[in-house]
């Protein structure tokens, strides 16, 4: 599997168990070879610059696309959460976004920028939402995961994105973005509603902030061949 199908670190982890499992369970033997688990692949996020996120809303013409597509981007919400919001969630008043039960059933609140909360607005006024803010096409339920991915790979098709993204891009952008706007690191932590502040630490490694101050060294030679 790793030399043949250059499998990922997480596909190979649950071969292992998989094999574990069916030694131990199926034909009640010990799993006779060692097979030492790989280390988890350290990628880093793929992150869309404000102009590709600009460019990406602005092809978004169907006014329900384009809220969830700003709602996403404007408090950093992971798919599973946007499909999940109800009316109540929403916050005009106070400018914020009522996050509950997401990951380890932990609520939180996040930003509700005044742009996205107009495109809101129209959006409501079109279709009337009843219980969840984004409505699937069966009564009752809420829009899927799998139609939101649709929406913003629609979106980075019109606006021409060559990057390998996904509609969790936009929550990587969204906290790349306030990092490099000088907000403190603990409170974007507490925006995504990280638990370790070492999860929120990566985004430090794509920063263009911070990587800019470092001034490349073939400057530096370049402009002492010219002196």
């Amino acid at each position: 599997m790793v030399n043949q199908k250059k499998v990922a670190t997480s596909t190979l982890n649950i071969i292992i168990n998989a094999l574990k499992s069916f030694y131990g369970e199926v034909l009640k033997k010990n799993f006779i070879f060692e097979v030492k688990r790989p280390k988890k692949d350290k990628k880093l996020p793929i992150v869309l610059s404000k102009e590709e996120v600009k460019r990406i809303l602005d092809v978004t013409t169907n006014i329900k696309h384009k809220a969830i597509l700003m709602l996403m981007y404007s408090g950093g919400l992971r798919v599973g959460e946007i499909v999940r919001l109800k009316l109540e969630d929403i916050d005009a008043e106070r400018g914020v976004i009522h996050i509950r039960g997401s990951k380890r059933r932990k609520d939180r609140y996040t930003i509700l920028s005044k742009s996205a909360l107009v495109v809101l607005r129209k959006y409501y006024v079109q279709y009337n939402s009843k219980k969840w803010l984004f409505e699937g096409s069966r009564p009752g339920k809420h829009i899927s995961t799998r139609t939101v991915q649709a929406i913003f790979k629609h979106a980075c098709e019109k606006a021409g994105i060559k990057k390998e993204v996904s509609a969790h891009s936009l929550r990587h952008s969204f906290a790349t973005h306030l990092l490099e706007s000088g907000v403190d690191l603990r409170y974007i932590q507490e925006i995504l509603g990280h638990k370790s502040s070492k999860t929120t630490e990566i985004y430090t490694h794509v920063s263009k902030a911070s990587i800019a101050r470092i001034r490349s060294p073939l400057d530096t030679i370049l402009e002492e061949e010219e002196i």
